[in-house]
């Protein structure tokens, strides 16, 4: 039997954007969420529009729900840290929360919005062993004091390990099934089989269930992902050592811009569209338009 790798687009929306009982296990396995505040019913809110294509913001592919009690759920999976992500994770939370009323409705209909970010990538390499990272309002001198409204939670997977947190079995179920199937897999833990809900997700994701036009664009992605990363990287590794070479204490700043200026050059070279190349660059058009 072969299996696809559950971050990818194709097989993250399978999973946890056609699944509502996969996508409320998921959520309540790795949010702070109290006992009584258990997810217990969802439906689907329309993705965003954007365009069709895994370069789209560093290929992030995310799942939008509310439950009963309206409160709102956006899940992402992100392929390749940018420093750009943590704002951007802000402004939709934001956007959600500010979407909930319309024109004259009372503040206190609002209902708590929760972004649940996994990230394929390290972005807090001085936290080590830290994989779990949650983010709220809160008093700085006063941590007890919370304003309620947006909850960001963002993991790292690659330094999820399971012993992390023993006790919590379906946090760790879930992470492992994250981290530990891909195109190698042939045998599946039996910890995760003998879990129904992980049971069904693995078989969402044998390649006997994808067309081949499917596997296809599944292939596609993960070239797009190795092409953007190792672009963005070694561009940033170049713009910074010529920043530092110049003697400039701004010398990461340059590196990061000097990077996705090649980075849009070579997607331009491609062909890629520039709508996209803004997209996963944070350039104007006018600065696409002159390199």
């Amino acid at each position: 039997m072969r299996y696809l790798d559950p971050k990818a687009d194709l097989t993250f929306k399978r999973v946890f954007g056609e699944h509502p009982d996969l996508v409320m296990s998921l959520l309540n396995a790795l949010l702070p969420l109290d006992p009584d505040q258990v997810v217990t019913e969802i439906e689907y809110l329309p993705v965003e529009l954007v365009p069709d294509n895994p370069l789209r913001k560093n290929s992030i592919v995310d799942v939008r729900c509310r439950d009963n009690r309206g409160r709102v759920f956006l899940v992402e999976m992100q392929m390749i840290w940018t420093p750009e992500f943590k704002q951007r994770v802000l402004f939709n939370a934001s956007k959600a929360y500010v979407r909930q009323l319309n024109s004259g409705e009372q503040y206190e209909l609002l209902q708590p919005v929760y972004s649940l970010n996994l990230v394929n990538d390290i972005f807090e390499a001085d936290l080590n062993g830290e994989y779990y990272h949650y983010y709220r309002l809160v008093h700085v001198e006063h941590t007890d004091k919370v304003i309620e409204g947006l909850h960001l939670v963002f993991v790292e997977l690659p330094k999820f390990t399971p012993h992390n947190y023993s006790e919590k079995k379906m946090q760790v179920l879930w992470l492992r099934y994250l981290t530990e199937i891909n195109e190698q897999t042939r045998e599946i833990p039996e910890e995760l089989l003998a879990n129904p809900e992980l049971k069904k997700a693995v078989n969402a994701l044998e390649e006997s269930a994808f067309t081949d036009a499917q596997l296809a664009g599944y292939e596609k992605f993960w070239d797009i992902i190795s092409v953007e990363k190792t672009l963005f990287n070694g561009a940033e590794r170049r713009g910074m050592a010529k920043g530092l070479a110049e003697g400039r204490a701004e010398g990461r700043a340059e590196g990061r811009a000097e990077g996705h200026k090649e980075v849009a050059r070579n997607l331009k070279k491609a062909g890629i569209p520039t709508a996209i190349i803004m997209q996963s660059t944070n350039l104007s058009e006018k600065e696409i338009e002159e390199l």
